[in-house]
């Protein structure tokens, strides 16, 4: 498996022809979840999603490759 790096994200409820729908609504969801939440609390609101979404990929090279592009960029 490699790490996609086009847009990806999809919405089966909510199709769009366009690929950066769901992920702005994605990323909309992603800043209301920290709505009310101090540095801290937030920080571990990042790391279990992380540590979530790492464990629904499973592919160790692909996390790894992840990691990677994340540092660099």
């Amino acid at each position: 498996m490699n790490l996609v790096l086009e847009p990806h994200i999809h919405d089966p409820a909510a199709p769009s022809p366009y690929a950066h729908v769901a992920a702005d609504a994605f990323y909309a969801e992603l800043l209301a979840a920290h709505d009310g939440l101090d540095a801290e609390a937030s920080a571990l609101l990042d790391a279990r999603l992380v540590l979530l979404l790492a464990n629904h990929v499973g592919d160790l090279q692909v996390l790894r490759q992840a990691l990677r592009l994340a540092r660099q960029t």
